[in-house]
């Protein structure tokens, strides 16, 4: 049975994680310790409300460093939701802009849509060799934000390098935005998979298998 740790930095949604996470066979802790972050087989990163307020929380607790030092030796870190926007360089929400993780370049911003925030289900675009959507090309989820990631330059076309491109998964609400990433050990999506049902159920699988 893999051990996932689900980390506490004081934003919400843990207990729906967890719950998902072992309804498809994780052995599951939610902690805020790091050794226990450090040592499981995956390490998941929700997150719900304001990006500075999620930093601040996920500051508190050495957050940043310990997802730097699990993708530093290739050991599995999912975000969601804003667990996703914080990985990125900045957010920039009602005029704040914060520094985030900086594991991808990036802001979070708001979207430019009809209606805000955007909630409820949603199909994805899915690219090709996606692992995290296996068998899912054609399935909705269940979104729930105003902010997000409209320009992922990692994933952009550009000249040929020996390191493997980001897959980057989209969705539309007003804008096109960045649903889902995969690269290397590190994956998110601006979705929540613990809410989008079968489907959510089947990515979390998808991500389990990989741990080691």
């Amino acid at each position: 049975m893999k051990k996932v740790a689900v980390l506490d930095y004081g934003s919400g949604n843990l207990r729906s994680a967890e719950r998902a996470l072992e309804r498809v066979g994780a052995d599951v802790t939610v902690t805020s310790d790091q050794r226990v972050a450090l040592e499981a087989d995956g390490l998941v990163v929700p997150g719900v409300g304001a990006f500075a307020a999620c930093m601040a929380g996920l500051r508190a607790v050495d957050g940043p460093r310990t997802i730097g030092r699990r993708l530093a030796g290739g050991r599995p870190v999912l975000g969601i939701c804003v667990g996703m926007q914080i990985l990125f360089e900045r957010g920039v929400e009602h005029g704040h802009d914060a520094e985030g993780c900086g594991e991808w370049p990036g802001v979070v911003e708001q979207l430019e849509a009809p209606v805000l925030p955007h909630m409820g289900w949603n199909t994805v675009e899915v690219p090709q060799g996606s692992t995290l959507f296996d068998g899912l090309a054609d399935q909705r989820f269940y979104f729930v934000h105003s902010y997000g990631v409209r320009e992922f330059p990692l994933g952009a076309e550009g000249p040929p390098s020996p390191l493997a491109k980001p897959l980057v998964t989209w969705a539309e609400h007003g804008d096109r935005f960045v649903a889902g990433v995969e690269n290397g050990a590190l994956s998110a999506t601006q979705f929540h998979p613990e809410k989008s049902g079968d489907a959510g159920a089947q990515l979390l699988t998808n991500w389990l298998d990989t741990l080691d």
